[in-house]
């Protein structure tokens, strides 16, 4: 219904199972469908020990097929990764691309075989992060970097390639109190996932007040939610994850039990403040081409 909010709405999708495995064709069709209808982002997902390609490959694929298209990782584990070589792939993804990422930053799902890939301990991880990001984002804007801190030493590094996106924002999820703050301080925009409208008034509220705080200011419309649908009963895994995060929560509210019911949600997430959004089927649609046309039909209306 254009019009009837006042924000900049936009919709992405998460593309999940075969299609984030790798095989080219469907996901390049994929790809080509979503900027075909004028989606405003693509999201592949990071596991280490997952089926899906890598993100940066995921990527840097989907920037060679498009020229509108946005993209990003929901989300990238920074913890355990080189602050200098990774702040060089983002620059160089944002530059050929010419301004199309989207970098989100994470500390990493709590998984041990994931935390042994990475090479952090669970206990590290925030650390490791609240050191790294700021670091990055001087050599992002830095000619000549220098850092002496507790994980890293750095004298004269340099990285050569700079984002077309200046500043290049980067966007955290979370909706636990300490990953609030973290957003407040650190981050430029919020897509927490598995929440409610009335988490996301609450956690922007709270953000705001984390931001002023830090002496900092999030754009108003850099708040959203990362919206996940079922076809059907929700796996046993997933009632058992919410159930763990978040037992409080009815399981219904936060997974859409089908495609049908994303539009009223998400004009219930703009009422509460957010603006964007990534929706995501739960398990592997019968059709992708079908699917991300029926989501357009569904959707992207609200765009404007």
């Amino acid at each position: 219904m254009p019009g009837r909010f006042d924000v900049k709405v936009r919709i992405g999708v998460g593309v999940t199972g075969a299609v984030a495995s790798g095989d080219p064709e469907a996901f390049g069709a994929v790809v080509d469908g979503l900027e075909r209808l004028g989606f405003d982002s693509l999201w592949v997902a990071e596991r280490a020990g997952g089926p899906a390609l890598d993100p940066v490959v995921a990527m840097t694929f989907a920037a060679a097929r498009t020229t509108r298209l946005k993209f990003g990782p929901s989300v990238m584990v920074l913890p355990g990764r080189n602050p200098v070589l990774l702040a060089k792939t983002m620059a160089s993804l944002d530059r050929i691309s010419n301004g199309r990422l989207l970098p989100a930053f994470g500390l990493g799902t709590a998984d041990a075989a994931e935390h042994q890939a990475f090479g952090v301990a669970r206990m590290d991880r925030a650390a490791w992060f609240n050191e790294a990001l700021p670091l990055m984002r001087r050599l992002w804007t830095e000619d000549v970097v220098e850092h002496h801190g507790p994980r890293f030493s750095l004298d004269g590094a340099r990285v050569g390639v700079k984002p077309v996106q200046v500043p290049l924002d980067v966007w955290m999820g979370g909706i636990a109190p300490s990953e609030l703050r973290r957003v407040g301080r650190l981050s430029d925009g919020w897509l927490p996932s598995f929440v409610t409208p009335d988490d996301v008034r609450d956690g922007i509220a709270a953000i705001k007040q984390h931001a002023d705080e830090a002496g900092r200011e999030i754009d108003p419309e850099h708040y959203g939610a990362l919206l996940t649908y079922a076809d059907g009963p929700l796996p046993d895994r997933l009632l058992e994850m919410i159930k763990l995060r978040q037992p409080d929560k009815n399981p219904d509210d936060l997974v859409a039990p089908d495609r049908r019911e994303l539009r009223s949600r998400i004009e219930a997430f703009i009422e509460a403040g957010a603006s964007k959004f990534v929706v995501m089927p739960l398990g592997e649609p019968a059709d992708w081409e079908e699917e991300i046309g029926a989501l357009a039909d569904d959707l992207l209306a609200l765009q404007g």
